[in-house]
């Protein structure tokens, strides 16, 4: 069979359609002091081989790219920069803390490899990101650590309850009515903050997990730095109005990775059906984003032409909805292979503003082969886009250009489509 193609709107170039209306500067204009966030994570391309060199050059390539001028300035990195020797989890320190992996990540002095590194961002005029997941290590619990700055220990908090560490297991939940639960999470925050970390990733998190949100939410916000809390993953949207108040993001679905390349390749780092699932995901989140916390459809797999395991109409769909959305944008490819053409278009001022914006586009209407969501901004501009999801090359968009002229606005869509 052959391959879908894909129509989008907005994302590579943004086609004007019949309206005498120039590029969406009311969006940049409009928008809010907190946007969503916008730079690159380590998951998708470099997956479980994180080091010090392989991050910093990621960092000197966002940089010298230009794209830290748009607005990209996180470099985060994600799971498996600390210490899992197996089964029973990660490696911890006298507090209960997981252990830096200094092999990957190798001190420099006084310095961790952790804020050696996050200097090194720092010192490119860019912000950095850690990764972590839910309650104690079992470790701890066996060793029965002192949580820092108390009388009590590890096993005093400790629950049964196995919570979610992905890749290296060996987590526990934690008791937050013990003395010395809170603790233990303001001394983990402390350290973070001390490091230098801006943003912390929260993984694993499920409806069990509130208490665990609510504990570093506080503890964040009590070490005096700006760090961006980000919940992850498939978070419950019965429980939006909890994320909403506890964390500045969260994931609403799962991984937008396929893992489908051979010999556990990276590349193609996700597929068309893994992007499209987004759709309904957009439509149906779209009443919980805005600039008190923001909706995050996972990285976006711009940047490495063919290897991101999309076709170019499809990296176009998946910035224009993303953009429509007002997404985090975080891209998840190899900075230092940038290809020409993926590069336009995350350098698409236009697309970026229109995520900036920080205001989320509904679903107007949505079918198997169309789907128009359409947002409106704080000057009255409207913002309309136009996907076709069919096997046809081109479908007309007649109706919705006299809507969006009606509206007397702007129109946003990538070829081909019939005017």
């Amino acid at each position: 069979m052959a391959k879908r193609v894909l129509t989008a709107a907005l994302a590579g170039l943004l086609m004007i359609t019949g309206l005498a209306v120039t590029a969406p500067t009311a969006a940049a204009d409009s928008a809010p002091t907190v946007k969503p966030p916008m730079g690159w994570s380590s998951w998708s391309f470099v997956r479980k081989n994180p080091t010090a060199a392989i991050i910093e050059a990621q960092a000197k390539a966002m940089k010298d790219s230009g794209l830290t001028r748009l607005g990209y300035q996180y470099v985060n990195i994600d799971d498996f920069w600390y210490q899992c020797p197996g089964a029973q989890g990660p490696n911890v320190d006298q507090y209960g803390r997981w252990v830096i992996d200094s092999t990957k990540f190798p001190a420099q002095g006084a310095k961790s490899g952790i804020q050696a590194t996050a200097d090194y961002v720092h010192s490119l005029g860019l912000k950095f990101g850690l990764y972590m997941t839910p309650g104690i290590a079992k470790q701890a619990v066996e060793q029965n650590t002192a949580i820092e700055g108390t009388p009590y220990h590890a096993a005093d908090i400790a629950t049964s309850y196995n919570e979610a560490n992905y890749n290296c297991g060996g987590m526990v939940g934690i008791d937050f009515t013990k003395p010395g639960a809170q603790a233990f999470i303001d001394g983990w925050a402390k350290q973070f903050a001390s490091w230098g970390v801006d943003y912390l990733k929260l993984d694993g998190v499920g409806t069990q997990d509130i208490q665990d949100v609510q504990a570093w939410s506080e503890a964040l916000r009590n070490t005096g730095r700006k760090i961006h809390l980000e919940l992850s993953n498939n978070l419950d949207i019965n429980n939006a109005k909890a994320w909403q108040d506890l964390a500045d993001g969260w994931r609403t679905g799962g991984d937008v990775e396929c893992y489908c390349g051979a010999n556990d390749s990276s590349f193609p780092l996700t597929s068309w059906a893994s992007v499209a699932s987004r759709f309904d995901q957009v439509a149906d989140w779209a009443p919980y984003g805005g600039p008190a916390g923001f909706n995050d459809y996972d990285s976006v797999e711009i940047g490495n032409g063919a290897n991101n395991g999309l076709t170019l109409d499809e990296r176009k769909t998946q910035l224009s909805l993303w953009s429509l959305a007002a997404s985090p944008l975080f891209l998840g490819t190899d900075l230092t292979h940038l290809d020409p053409t993926d590069l336009s278009l995350l350098r698409n001022e236009d697309v970026l503003a229109v995520d900036q914006d920080g205001i989320d586009a509904k679903r107007i209407s949505g079918d198997a082969d169309t789907q128009v969501f359409a947002k409106k901004e704080t000057n009255g501009d409207v913002i309309v886009g136009l996907f076709n999801t069919a096997a046809a090359p081109a479908r007309r968009v007649d109706h919705c250009r006299r809507a969006g002229a009606a509206a007397g606005r702007r129109l946003l869509a990538a070829g081909p489509v019939e005017p």
